[in-house]
């Protein structure tokens, strides 16, 4: 192997490929519903995401067992150390493509992606109560535990049907979210992130669209506007993130471009609800979203494989 290609070492950041290609699954779905054509492509990639997921669990359990000081040192990671919230993320954000198929999936991968969440967010949120950090740390990737992890909690149990439960997670996730916010956009502007942290920026956005998503699985899209005043705030963000794309792509290309995709997907549904709500702006941006964001899948999916393909240590981690 050419000594000059990047080697991947197994990170628990990879599983940000699932909410990027079940984000895109999903709306394609709700495309289909809106446009009234077949749903074989946001099927196949929602089980692409599961296979996916199963792929990197596996990798996950044998890390566990054979590498677990290299896991304890992403975990114990001032700025990656919020990443493996992203395991917990994943496997929630699967639980209505797994309800579309099996009620009894659903459950089960709601009871895992639970259980990881409440332990991990927990954990987490008690170390970084410790102090003793920088605040050069307040990376988006804070985020992860306390803000993603509730947003997909509560969609979760809004597809199994306890609406209730569900808004006691939004709750969790809206007011950690108020919290760190500043935390993070001060420490960006007054340091910014290093070169190889800045495809975090793309967690930025992610917040307040994926609230606005998990607000929609509790509601209709039209009985209240504050989903659409969260969508408006993310779309926002994602304009100053389009804003800075030279500067974004200082940071050499790595799977890690997938956390852009968070925010994305998440502006995408949200556009084609609304659309299919009859809201004017949703109504106006579906379409161009759904190309832009397709394309912009398409393009990471592609230089993802070339990147593995050109070599990596990753497949040895399964072997």
């Amino acid at each position: 192997m050419n000594a000059s290609v990047q080697k991947i070492e197994f990170s628990t950041s990879l599983f940000s490929v699932i909410l990027g290609t079940s984000g895109l699954g999903y709306a394609w779905r709700n495309a289909a519903h809106l446009w009234h054509f077949s749903e074989w492509i946001g099927n196949c990639l929602l089980i692409s995401a599961v296979a996916v997921w199963a792929i990197l669990i596996a990798i996950l359990l044998r890390q566990l067992i054979k590498n677990r000081d290299r896991l304890r040192q992403e975990f114990l990671s001032p700025i990656a150390g919020s990443m493996p919230a992203l395991v917990g993320i994943a496997t929630l954000v699967l639980v209505p493509a797994a309800n579309i198929f099996s009620r009894d999936a659903a459950w089960v991968l709601a009871g895992l992606g639970l259980s990881w969440h409440m332990v991990f967010a927990i954990w987490h949120g008690g170390t970084l109560w410790k102090g003793g950090r920088s605040p050069h740390h307040a990376s988006p990737a804070l985020y992860l535990p306390s803000v993603a992890g509730n947003f997909t909690a509560a969609a979760a149990l809004g597809t199994l049907g306890y609406v209730e439960w569900a808004y006691l997670f939004l709750g969790a996730g809206v007011f950690s979210w108020l919290a760190i916010e500043s935390v993070v956009m001060s420490n960006g502007w007054q340091t910014g992130l290093p070169e190889e942290h800045r495809s975090l920026m793309g967690i930025q956005a992610a917040p307040p669209l994926v609230c606005a998503v998990s607000m929609l699985t509790l509601m209709p899209a039209g009985a209240s506007k504050i989903p659409l005043m969260l969508w408006g705030y993310g779309l926002f963000q994602l304009a100053i993130g389009l804003r800075l794309h030279g500067w974004l792509k200082g940071q050499k290309f790595s799977p890690s471009y997938w956390a852009y995709t968070f925010g994305m997907t998440s502006a995408l549904n949200c556009a084609l609800k609304f659309a299919a709500a009859g809201v004017t702006p949703g109504e106006t941006l579906a379409l161009p979203l759904l190309i832009a964001v397709t394309m912009f899948v398409a393009l990471l999916m592609i230089r993802s494989i070339a990147f593995f393909v050109n070599g990596s240590d990753l497949a040895r981690c399964a072997s």
